[in-house]
C-alpha cells in the first residue's frame, strides 16, 4: 500500500498547474501570432515596411533575412519538444526588440550642425 501512495504523490508532483500553463500559453500564442504576422508583412513587403527600412538607413534585403527569421521563430515556439531551441528563440526575440528599439532611438536623435 505504500508504493500506491508514493506513486501518486509523484504523478502530482509532476503535474503542472492547469492556470499556470493556460497562462503560458496565452502569452506565447500571442507572442507566435504577432511574430508570425510582422514575419510574413517584412516578407511580402507589406504596409510602410519599405519605407521604414529605408528611413533608418537598412538595405531592403534586411526585411527579407527577419521575415524569414520570424516565422521560423513562430513555428519553433509552438512545435512540442525542443526546450534549448525555444530557449533561443526567446533570446532572439530579445536582441531583435532591442536592436529594433535603439535603431529607431538613434534616428530620433536631433542632428548635429555642422558649421
Amino acid at each position: 500500500m505504500g508504493q500506491i501512495n508514493g506513486a501518486e504523490t509523484i504523478a502530482k508532483a509532476e503535474t503542472k498547474p492547469r492556470g499556470k500553463m493556460i497562462a503560458y500559453w496565452s502569452v506565447t500564442l500571442l507572442l507566435v501570432v504577432a511574430l508570425l504576422l510582422r514575419g510574413i508583412g517584412q516578407l511580402m513587403q507589406f504596409g510602410g515596411n519599405i519605407e521604414l527600412v529605408t528611413n533608418l538607413g537598412y538595405p531592403l534585403y534586411i526585411l527579407t533575412i527577419l521575415g524569414i527569421w520570424k516565422v521560423l521563430g513562430a513555428i519553433a515556439l509552438v512545435i512540442p519538444g525542443f526546450p534549448r531551441l525555444k530557449e533561443w528563440v526567446h533570446a532572439g526575440i530579445f536582441f531583435l526588440m532591442t536592436g529594433a528599439a535603439l535603431s529607431h532611438a538613434h534616428t530620433l536623435r536631433p542632428m548635429s550642425r555642422k558649421l
